[in-house]
């Protein structure tokens, strides 16, 4: 995998690209595994996870940020990794990209530079998405650009929980290349550049990682974020119930999904931060919010499939009780 994303790092030719076909050699990292509650948790998260596996980086270690997770009122936070995280642990710098002319072009120039480009796109030209939004339904997502060829119109990309490639109508929708010039008006999609010049393995990594996870963790919320979920709940079913079915699809992804993700990532965190298993029971909790939050949705997609309130009061007093003692076992375990 090591020596494959190298040669990527740069334009491929014609015949390296049609003889590429890194879906089907490429190995998901084990935190996406199809066993676990929730094998993919946001498209961000999950590009970086990949990201730093592809490198020989343990992406275990950035996921001390989870324990900060709040509810924002309508929604849960949507969890990604900060950027001074990633370059004290791993030495991995993400800078914004300046985009000022063709897209295409500045990427290229940046993946011949040995960077991986970040680029929000429309999930309907991603073939990955296939039966979800490719060629169905338009959504923003984000994609890690790993090698680029402008003339055969083709990319290899991140997303989600792998890597694949899309060339043809689909390259030329991205780069808006199908015969329209860009409007003046039109505005560019934002975009940062990966460089990975100065990564390296650390050996005193879970050290580093659990000083980053005492940092979050006195950044966590005032107020037990599934009790203030509990109370908006009511309001949001009613706003849900008077939208179309697929509604249903944002709700569940910005509260229930969010909770279990999270949560799932910071018991794997727990886990690989202290193997003697001294965090087992905050681990433990942080499966129970899982679990937990997975049978939710699986409950609130029958109620709004038939159009009924959804009783979660009780499920999600359980919920908030679990998140006190995660959050009071950690308090014990990370002093200083």
């Amino acid at each position: 995998m090591a020596g494959r994303n190298q040669c990527a790092l740069r334009s491929l030719s014609d015949d390296e690209a049609s003889a590429l076909a890194p879906q089907m050699a490429y190995e998901s990292h084990a935190l996406h595994h199809p066993e676990r509650d929730w094998p993919q948790t946001n498209c961000y998260v999950d590009l970086w996870i990949e990201l730093l596996a592809s490198r020989g980086l343990d992406p275990h270690a950035m996921l001390g940020f989870t324990v900060a997770q709040d509810f924002e009122g309508d929604q849960f936070t949507f969890f990604k990794p900060r950027i001074a995280d990633l370059e004290q642990l791993y030495g991995v710098r993400l800078e914004e990209l300046s985009l000022y002319d063709r897209l295409d072009a500045q990427i290229e120039r940046q993946v011949a530079r040995g960077r991986v480009v970040l680029v929000e796109v429309d999930g309907h030209h991603l073939p990955d998405t296939r039966g979800v939004t490719y060629r169905i339904d338009h959504s923003k997502t984000t994609i890690g650009i790993d090698a680029i060829d402008l003339r055969a119109r083709r990319l290899d990309y991140f997303h989600n929980d792998g890597f694949f490639s899309l060339d043809g109508e689909d390259f030329d929708a991205i780069f808006g290349l199908a015969g329209a010039k860009r409007e003046a008006a039109e505005l560019f999609p934002y975009a940062e550049f990966v460089r990975f010049d100065r990564a390296e393995a650390r050996h005193d990594l879970r050290r580093m990682a659990e000083e980053l996870l005492v940092e979050h963790f006195a950044r966590r919320p005032a107020k037990n974020p599934l009790r203030a979920f509990s109370a908006e709940l009511p309001a949001l079913w009613e706003t849900l119930l008077a939208r179309p079915p697929c509604f249903f699809h944002s709700l569940a992804f910005n509260s229930f999904r969010q909770i279990g993700a999270n949560f799932e990532l910071l018991g794997s965190h727990l886990d690989w931060l202290r193997p003697n298993g001294s965090l087992k029971a905050e681990s433990d909790a942080c499966k129970r919010l899982s679990s937990g939050a997975k049978a939710l949705q699986f409950q609130a997609a029958r109620a709004s499939s038939r159009k009924r309130v959804l009783e979660a009061g009780p499920a999600l007093d359980e919920l908030a009780r679990v998140y006190d003692a995660l959050i009071d076992g950690l308090a014990k375990r990370l002093a200083r």
